[in-house]
């Protein structure tokens, strides 16, 4: 063992669920593809996403969004009433590291930006959630990562020591954000790197 670290925190989308609203837009949009990319820059973008994992309804958000632009009310719309239409399924390799964490013991909480309308669905679709010993979610809490606050909620909540604790997550500024607090962050790439890294750190068997 190379560090008295026991505890790991998973971010979801990107990490443990392949989520992109491609996976909805293509259907939209057919074999335009170039279209699609625009609006999904320009009209739903990121940003606009956010603030659904911020803990704004999605009612609201796409009644804002629709009066900037009413000639894409049913695209807009769209994101909202199919909005499982942009889940892929689970990251499987990623999921064979979750599950061999749980096997050996480790405490699992997850810390996701997700809207709190949307997390029951992958609650209901994504089994392997159950293996969380606790779970915060930013639409719940009206705060998005990187927000110190957001973290503090979860440490504080599950009584977390994060001298113990890893963090793993897709976006770098959120593991900057976990390191803050003195949790070793992991800023994910690959299930692979992720294994490698886990098992440097004394986590999983070599």
């Amino acid at each position: 063992m190379h560090s008295k670290r026991d505890v790991v925190i998973f971010d979801f989308g990107g990490v443990l669920i392949d989520w992109n609203p491609r996976y909805l837009y293509r259907k939209l949009f057919g074999d335009d593809e170039a279209a699609m990319e625009t609006f999904l820059a320009e009209v739903t973008t990121p940003e606009w996403n956010l603030q659904q994992d911020a803990g704004r309804s999605w009612d609201e958000a796409v009644r804002l969004l629709t009066a900037e632009h009413p000639t894409k009310a049913e695209l807009i719309a769209a994101y909202q009433h199919r909005w499982e239409e942009t889940l892929g399924g689970p990251i499987d390799d990623s999921l064979h590291i979750l599950r061999e964490l749980k096997e050996a013991g480790h405490p699992l909480y997850g810390l996701t930006n997700w809207s709190q309308q949307t997390f029951p669905v992958a609650l209901e679709r994504f089994d392997f959630l159950a293996l969380f010993d606790g779970i915060v979610v930013s639409g719940r809490e009206g705060m998005v990562k990187p927000d110190p606050k957001l973290y503090e909620t979860l440490l504080e909540r599950y009584d977390i020591d994060p001298s113990r604790a890893v963090f793993i997550d897709d976006n770098r500024t959120n593991v900057d954000a976990a390191e803050a607090f003195g949790i070793h962050g992991i800023h994910f790439h690959t299930p692979a790197q992720l294994r490698a890294e886990l098992v440097e750190l004394g986590f999983l068997p070599r």
